[in-house]
């Protein structure tokens, strides 16, 4: 077989190797992609909590790139610190070995049967779940039948004259070994896939067990380079995670790459075979970084965030700061960032909100142009932010992530909805009122005063319940909507009584007054309608609020429409 054609058949076999592990890695994320973001944000308690949860949810996904990810996301908003996204790194970087070392033995005869069962379980119609786990068992199947198909390239060529120049090269400059694998791993963005590649040319006795040692502290080191890349952006807090994870790795091949020499005998020791030797040196290093590590986390987020400060210039507040594109391969972390700039968006109906109340009590011209051109600012938000959503394709998301996006867009447009009530009710009847320099009666305006500051309180129980999926939140934030449109009820009739009482104020700005309770009490219904996604999945909302006996007959036989 010609030099080329070896090149050939090498790189097909790698791409198959790259392509079972995305079939894996995808897989298990449509099958448990939720369960996992769960797992991983519950382990935040402590650091060894959340070496645990990255070590676990790495070791099911095969990507510490998606787990870097998901801990990034945490980290810019605001859900967990540094210290403990540190350790989910940590534990990312031991899971990466764990199917390395699954892969590591002779698993080969398993390869059709994975792929016929994987193939069936997918071809099957109804469980979505069924179909996801066999494109996990097919992927499977392709990464040990392409380890096959290396190991038979690979055997013929050893007595290649140029290969063996290249060995020798590489064998007797292990920095330049570690480089190599190190561009290579940053190439393919799956340092699983390059351990296994070095583990199949040690097993081949095509690089010596040196060099493979120096080569699979490259494919480390390759493996944190490319959350570093994704994180590059106008905010240098967002890089402080993968930096540091970066970091860790880096001393660690430092501190190692001396002493490659007495490790390698050592490992020898323990078991002859060359392919073993790497696969243990790969998981005995990050065990090593991981132990030597875990203690100085406090110390390197301190060193991080002095390194890599907040961004002090305001952008843009339109400007979408959560919307990653880069993580919507990782739909689950795309659904994080989405609530977080529906965050942002509430936070804008807030400041609207308490400059509404601003501007009836002082009539101030600036201020209701302000208010208007926050509208502007919820409009552009929430346009980003369902795009952003519409790009996530639905066969990426499971049953309860589609919920999740449903309940996120109905939050937006909702907000959206707010703000346009402010915008085009409340701001043009301030308007009126400045324009003829009315003025409401102290009862009308404390009313006015007290149905603002429920609404604030109103907006953050709303808040909660979107961030926390709380039942118990939102029927509270369900009663009250009650009690608001109570209060709206007795602030009519009181405005009503003052109009019999003839006074004034009441007379001259009735219209006014009126039309501002009505859309408070809009704004108030659109704020309550966050708890009712949540109601509806746990089975507590009635289908109408009419009694029995007054819902609709039917003429001929006296039964309920509803019940025909």
């Amino acid at each position: 077989m010609s030099a080329t054609l070896v090149l050939v058949h090498l790189a097909g076999q790698v791409a198959l190797l790259l392509w079972g592990l995305h079939m894996v890695h995808s897989g298990v994320v449509r099958a448990y992609g939720s369960n996992l973001r769960r797992m991983l944000s519950a382990g935040l308690s402590n650091r060894f909590s959340a070496f645990l949860a990255g070590l676990g949810g790495t070791g099911l996904l095969q990507s510490s790139t998606a787990t870097a990810l998901m801990a990034t996301s945490f980290t810019a908003g605001g859900l967990v610190g540094l210290v403990p996204a540190l350790a989910i790194m940590l534990g990312a970087n031991v899971g990466t070995t764990l199917i390395v070392q699954l892969l590591s033995f002779d698993l080969t005869s398993l390869a059709p049967a994975l792929i016929l069962i994987g193939l069936v379980a997918f071809k099957r119609r109804g469980s979505t779940r069924t179909r996801d786990l066999g494109r996990v068992g097919i992927g499977l199947g392709l990464m040990l039948l392409s380890l096959e198909l290396l190991v038979t390239t690979i055997g013929p060529v050893k007595a290649s004259p140029v290969l063996q120049e290249l060995v020798a090269a590489v064998a007797g400059e292990p920095l330049l070994g570690l480089l190599i694998a190190a561009v290579l791993t940053w190439a393919a963005h799956a340092s699983v896939a390059v351990v296994l590649l070095i583990m199949s040319l040690a097993g081949a006795g095509i690089v010596p067990p040196e060099a493979a040692l120096a080569m699979v502290l490259g494919a480390n080191l390759g493996g944190a380079i490319p959350p570093v890349v994704a994180a590059l952006g106008p905010n240098p807090a967002s890089r402080r995670l993968p930096v540091g994870n970066l970091a860790f790795r880096f001393l660690g091949c430092a501190v190692v790459l001396p002493f490659l020499d007495p490790i390698a005998f050592a490992l020898a020791a323990l078991d002859a075979d060359p392919a073993r030797q790497a696969v243990n040196f790969h998981t005995g290093f990050n065990l090593a970084v991981a132990a030597a590590g875990i203690g100085l986390l406090n110390p390197a987020a301190r060193l991080l965030v002095r390194l890599l400060p907040e961004q002090v210039k305001v952008a843009d507040p339109a400007t979408p700061q959560y919307l990653d594109p880069e993580a919507r391969r990782a739909p689950y972390v795309a659904l994080t960032n989405a609530a977080r700039e529906a965050m942002r968006m509430a936070d804008v109906v807030e400041a609207m909100l308490r400059g509404s109340l601003e501007v009836f009590q002082t009539d101030d011209r600036k201020r209701v142009a302000e208010i208007c051109r926050m509208d502007n600012i919820l409009d552009r938000l929430n346009d980003a932010i369902k795009l952003y959503l519409a790009d996530i394709g639905p066969d990426a998301l499971d049953e309860e992530d589609n919920r999740r996006c449903s309940e996120i867009l109905a939050f937006t447009i909702n907000l959206e909805h707010v703000g346009d009530v402010i915008d085009k009710g409340l701001m043009d009847l301030a308007g009126k009122k400045i324009k003829h320099q009315l003025s409401f009666s102290d009862e009308g305006l404390d009313e006015i005063r007290d149905m603002h500051l429920r609404l604030l309180d109103n907006l953050q129980l709303a808040l909660a319940v979107f961030m926390a999926n709380d039942a118990r939140s939102a029927r509270r934030l369900v009663v009250e909507k009650e009690i608001f449109r109570d209060l709206e009820h007795a602030a009519t009739e009181s405005h009503f009584a003052r109009l019999r009482d003839g006074r004034l104020e009441s007379i001259e700005t009735s219209a006014l007054h009126l039309d501002i309770l009505r859309d408070l009490k809009r704004i108030n219904s659109l704020i309550a309608a966050a708890a009712y996604p949540i109601l509806d999945q746990t089975g507590q909302l009635r289908r109408s609020r009419l009694k029995e006996s007054a819902r609709p007959l039917d003429r001929g036989s006296g039964t309920p429409i509803d019940d025909l």
